[in-house]
């Protein structure tokens, strides 16, 4: 088979390192992929959003399935303009369509989904600038801290917490008439705080029949002990320790099953990754969001643990029949530890010359933003390469992932120190 797979991120080296391994595969394209993408696969510059490239591509090299790592093509329809153009119709696609990749588009319509099929989530309602008086008046009502959600996509950054209610009202009037988040904040989800530990479940489905990977937690503040501002992701622990037996069997039962069931009545047609951010409550899940596709840099945790051939898996999704597949996972734990551009999440340079990758040993290192140049791999985004570590336990694999960060270097690089501090 010939593969693709769309984005350029961390998430997207992991999957294509994973399918690059299968005897199923004949070529493995990466678009428009990184320095660590081009190792294994031909990377090509085309946009994620570019359809029409993304189509002359699949027609030029003879693709047979096309692997959407990012979210923003979902939302935008990707999948949908497969299937409506009669040369790309056959090719098959990993990624939710339009309609179902609103689950991750709008936190209010994701909202509204939870409610209607009975899945576990906060208390909220949501505003506009029309109504923005009536968010003060409900931000009242509530005990801090304050959770506000912009509706749209910003890139993992729109969501404030806030402990004073002065701040929350500013930040909602910033957020609603200023545009602090562009168009993504037109509509703005206010919601109850939930205290609990976070973690993430990840789901494959063929639209009918699903299988559940391990979980996984991820740090989100660029500071140690999880202050200062949010990122894409400092790094990521899989399996997640407290989640038992008692606590997954939950999961299934309140969130996934009813998610899975609830796309098909609402003929929402799914064929690809569910990512349902958790936060465990007591002893009870509940839903703080859904993704439509795979968390970076969870992917860089969770992927090494499969070990079936990727390919066979996909390939199930896409025809439907994933209840025929076994999942076999390394009962091993992974780490993956995110350095970043000094700078980051914030105003950050690119272009400096990462030096030591070739002497990481016993890790993988899974290229996020990065780039040749010249010959050399330089810096090309704000969370560069993730280094990720299987041991026996989170500290054992923690002590390699460190070990190896030390071997790496860029002008500004900046890493946690603290990962598993809350574990």
């Amino acid at each position: 088979m010939n593969i693709l797979v769309l984005g350029s991120g961390g998430r997207e080296h992991a999957i294509a390192l994973k399918i690059s391994q299968s005897a199923k595969l004949e070529q493995l394209f990466v678009a428009p992929g990184n320095a660590g993408t081009s190792e294994i696969a031909t990377n090509f510059e085309v946009g994620v959003n570019d359809f029409e490239g993304v189509k002359a591509l699949v027609l030029r090299e003879k693709i047979d399935l096309v692997v959407v790592g990012p979210e923003d093509p979902l939302v935008n329809g990707v999948h949908d303009f497969f299937l409506n153009d009669d040369a790309l119709k056959d090719v098959s696609v990993i990624g939710p369509q339009k309609a179902a990749a609103e689950l991750e588009g709008s936190k209010e319509f994701a909202k509204e989904f939870m409610m209607r099929h009975q899945i576990p989530t906060a208390a909220y309602e949501s505003f506009t600038s029309e109504t923005v008086e009536k968010g003060y008046d409900f931000l009242e009502t509530l005990k801090p801290p304050y959770v506000l959600k912009a509706d749209g996509l910003a890139a993992g950054k729109g969501v404030l917490i806030l402990q004073d209610l002065d701040e929350a009202k500013a930040e909602l009037k910033s957020m609603l008439l200023d545009s602090k988040f562009g168009s993504a904040s037109a509509t703005v989800v206010i919601e109850e705080f939930l205290d609990g530990i976070e973690l993430s479940c990840f789901v494959l489905t063929d639209g009918t029949n699903y299988k559940i990977l391990p979980t996984a937690k991820d740090y989100k503040r660029i500071g140690e002990g999880d202050t200062g501002l949010n990122t894409g992701g400092m790094g990521a622990i899989s399996p997640v320790p407290f989640a038992d037996e008692s606590f997954l069997h939950k999961i299934e039962r309140q969130v996934v099953q009813p998610t899975v069931k609830g796309l098909k009545k609402d003929k929402l047609p799914y064929v690809g990754f569910i990512f349902i951010g958790l936060i465990k409550v007591g002893e009870e899940p509940k839903v703080i969001e859904y993704n439509v596709r795979m968390g970076d840099p969870e992917t860089e945790v969770v992927v090494p643990r499969i070990k079936n051939d990727l390919v066979d898996i996909l390939t199930a999704m896409a025809k439907g029949k994933l209840n025929e597949i076994n999942l076999d996972i390394d009962q091993r734990t992974a780490t993956t530890v995110m350095a970043v551009s000094g700078g980051y999440p914030e105003a950050y340079e690119k272009g400096k010359e990462i030096t030591g990758i070739e002497s990481i040993k016993d890790s993988l290192v899974f290229h996020a933003g990065t780039k040749k140049d010249d010959g050399k791999v330089v810096t090309n985004g704000g969370r560069v390469i993730a280094i990720t570590s299987l041991g026996n336990d989170f500290q054992e694999a923690l002590q390699k992932c460190y070990q190896n960060m030390e071997k790496l270097h860029f002008d500004g690089m900046y890493y946690r120190k603290d990962l598993g501090f809350d574990l």
